[in-house]
């Protein structure tokens, strides 16, 4: 399609927008962005092309904000199973220490096309790992997604705090400062993109409390505000991260982010599960943004996000799938549907509907992510779409389209648009050997597990 054309993606099932507009007639998309919002009983004021919509559900493009790409090598991995973070991590940590760059290729190639099938058109990665040979990680990524047509941010992670210093990962996992600070200025500088439409940004995001040092947090807080770029971390994932925060540095977990530089509006944090109603407010204050990861939180037991409550004191709440050997996928609308579901546990089942899980999962991510132009249907914004049939016989006897699609457990776009262009038609990646990508990505699974043997 043609990036001039106007396309009417006409009469849509059912749509969801903002500020309850109404887009009964359908939505017209050209260069890139949506142009027109279409009233039930009314045509566009011009169109090209016509996509018969009468029988799709229409949401804005679903955003991921925290995933770790390299673990779809790792999915439910023998010696990681049955186990808590710390324990999990420990027993990881060895294995991914012999990632390869081609592994790292097809590991990113994989996660984002499942994400794009799933309704997902922007997706941010959290790569912390720069053992020997693997320096130029974030290139790699770069390279391999730039053919697959989905938005992304890498983030360039880092560990600094090795077992000999008292953190969790090995040493051959850790970087100097000096070295993590000098890639990461060289690859902002030379691909992250600004603006409107960006379809490729870089963040920075020293990995978490107990695997780098406070100099590092300090050291990126001001490379950050220097190159304006956005940050990010894991924080109060579990109990144990308390401990170790109140062992090692006197403080508890907000607390020592504020100590850190941190406390400010261009940070978002993973998981943030253990804060007190203080650090809430404090966190709302300051604006950061928390990625909820419901899979993850439930597979790893670490307990369930206060959402309602950091929404409510300003805190921008998103949503993650994060890493494919915690989940162990990469889907995001079932990951919609588990943030439904896990929040009612919290709450009840009056206090959370199915609008407020779309909602961190489209609005809620893109402010994580510094984003203004997508995760809303409005005239004006990014043309990132995600179109689900209800032909399944799932969703036989269904009767409010939106509500079916995450109570009647929907996994598969039928299309996705990122930027005006479709990536996915009936269900399929558009340019994907699928079959090859499986059988490539499985080999290098079996042989990144084959060097521990």
């Amino acid at each position: 399609m043609l990036q001039s054309e106007r396309l009417w993606i006409k009469k849509p099932l059912a749509i969801l927008v903002d500020d309850g507009q109404d887009a009964r007639g359908g939505i017209v998309t050209s260069g890139g962005v949506i142009t027109e919002l279409v009233a039930g009983g009314h045509q566009p004021s011009a169109f090209d092309k016509v996509y018969d919509a009468s029988q799709v559900v229409v949401l804005a493009g679903l955003i991921n904000s925290h995933h770790h790409y390299y673990q779809t090598l790792t999915r439910a991995y023998p010696g990681a199973l049955n186990q808590e973070l710390f324990s999990w991590l420990q027993n990881l940590y060895p294995l991914w220490a012999g990632l390869e760059p081609e592994m790292l290729a097809v590991a990113t190639k994989l996660a984002l096309g499942e994400l794009l099938l799933s309704g997902c058109t922007l997706s941010a990665d959290h790569h912390y790992l720069f053992p020997a040979g693997m320096e130029q990680s974030i290139d790699v990524q770069v390279e391999a997604a730039q053919a697959i047509g989905i938005r992304t941010l890498f983030t360039r992670g880092s560990m600094s705090l090795g077992q000999d210093d008292g953190g969790l990962p090995p040493q051959s996992t850790v970087q100097q400062q000096v070295d993590i600070l000098a890639d990461s200025e060289r690859l902002i500088n030379k691909y992250h993109q600004r603006g409107e439409g960006a379809m490729l940004q870089i963040a920075l995001a020293p990995c978490s409390p107990f695997s780098v040092t406070p100099e590092i947090m300090r050291e990126s807080a001001k490379l950050a505000e220097r190159l304006q770029v956005r940050l990010h971390t894991h924080l109060a994932e579990t109990k144990d991260e308390e401990q170790f925060c109140l062992e090692r540095f006197g403080l508890r977990t907000v607390d020592y982010l504020e100590s850190v530089g941190w406390l400010h509006d261009r940070t978002w944090l993973a998981h943030g599960i253990h804060f007190n109603d203080a650090e809430i407010a404090k966190l709302g204050a300051a604006q950061v943004g928390v990625c909820h990861c419901p899979t993850s939180n439930m597979m790893l037991a670490s307990g369930i996000a206060r959402n309602l409550e950091l929404e409510q004191a300003g805190v921008p709440v998103g949503l993650g799938v994060d890493g494919s050997a915690s989940n162990d996928g990469s889907n995001m609308i079932q990951e919609v549907r588990q943030a439904l579901y896990l929040q009612r546990l919290r709450y009840g089942a009056s206090k959370v509907s199915h609008l407020d899980a779309y909602r961190w999962a489209t609005k809620g991510s893109a402010a994580l992510l510094g984003r203004s132009d997508v995760g809303v249907i409005a005239v004006g914004k990014q043309a990132d779409l995600a179109l689900f049939k209800l032909d399944e016989m799932r969703f036989s006897g269904s009767h409010d389209p939106l509500a079916a699609l995450l109570l009647c457990g929907a996994h598969r776009a039928d299309r996705v648009m990122v930027a005006g262009q479709w990536q996915v038609i009936d269900a399929e990646l558009v340019g994907f050997d699928v079959p090859q990508l499986i059988a490539q990505h499985s080999a290098l699974a079996l042989k990144l597990a084959n060097k521990l043997r």
